[in-house]
């Protein structure tokens, strides 16, 4: 029997070709609005959803004949993953399939930053201002601290070694292996705060009602007013908190790829968008030609395996 796949979400087109040529029936209905989702899901196998669409129990309730859930994505925090497994239905992503191009946007933001590109081009654009700032090198002895030492940030490692600069790098599971190979300093989130990190990165997974993992405590606790950036969750770090580190100076610029609510609606985050020293980009990590191929690519595997019967 030919499964019916609903893709909810926009995707590339190489995930709707493969799964087509494998002999399922594709229906692509990127503006499906949650309603008309909750109402037809019932009569699909498969349900296909990148960020916009959640899939909670609603959801999974509605779908009776699902057998497979997939996020074209590196992560399921869009998706009830529990309660759709004790339903029996698989639930898969593809988690390495943006790990360069998130490597690539951490780099960009450390960069830009240092360098004052977005100020100083403004300037010079809109007020024909050509002021020669000093900006600083991200090479030269630099420490970089990485929190979430992953396949996300074993890559950043792997990169700032090409600057030059040391890395600090903590997690709940240190892998020795990894820290070995790359020459990186694993150690406690304690010890990277405190040991003197000029940029951190922020690479970590967050569960739901999961504390912040960075708060006012962990802000007071930073060495050397580092650059920051967070391409994972908004949730890792305390909101407000971040907001009195901005303007205390304790933190000198946090650049995010990633909100609390996107959009924003909070106080907290709108005060957050007002400050000079806080940079913000829609959530764009995965938003490459190569790494939406590559996401679709793994994504549609994962489907046909799972539909052929073989191992995921």
């Amino acid at each position: 029997m030919s499964w019916r796949v609903l893709v909810s979400d926009e995707v590339d087109q190489v995930l709707l070709s493969t799964l087509e040529d494998s002999g399922m029936h594709v229906d692509y209905r990127p503006d499906i609005e949650r309603q008309d989702l909750v109402s037809s899901v019932g009569g699909y196998n498969v349900l296909v959803v990148r960020s916009r669409t959640r899939v909670d129990r609603e959801v999974i309730d509605a779908g009776r004949a699902l057998k497979v859930i997939a996020r074209a994505g590196i992560g399921l925090d869009t998706i009830d993953t529990e309660y759709a497994r004790s339903k029996g239905i698989k639930v898969v992503f593809a988690p390495g399939s943006s790990t360069r191009s998130v490597t690539e946007l951490t780099f960009a933001a450390f960069l830009s930053i240092s360098r004052s590109f977005c100020t100083l081009s403004t300037m010079a654009r809109e007020g024909g201002k050509f002021l020669k700032k000093t900006g600083r090198e991200v090479s030269g002895g630099k420490t970089l601290g990485i929190i979430g030492f992953g396949r996300i940030g074993q890559d950043i490692a792997s990169v700032a070694s090409a600057f030059g600069m040391e890395v600090l790098a903590y997690d709940v599971v240190r892998n020795e292996e990894a820290a070995e190979r790359l020459g990186v300093s694993l150690v406690a989130l304690e010890d990277l705060l405190r040991g003197g990190s000029d940029y951190i990165s922020i690479n970590v997974t967050v569960s739901p009602g999961q504390p912040p993992l960075i708060g006012k405590k962990e802000f007071s606790a930073m060495g050397r007013r580092p650059v920051i950036s967070n391409t994972s969750r908004a949730a890792a770090v305390d909101g407000n908190a971040l907001l009195e580190a901005l303007k205390s100076g304790v933190v000198s610029v946090y650049y995010t790829d990633v909100m609390w609510n996107e959009p924003p609606r909070e106080k907290f985050e709108m005060d957050l968008l007002r400050m000079e020293n806080f940079v913000v980009t829609p959530h764009i990590g995965a938003q490459t030609e190569e790494a939406k191929r590559r996401v679709a690519m793994e994504t549609a595997s994962n489907i046909v395996k799972a539909w052929r019967g073989g191992e995921i």
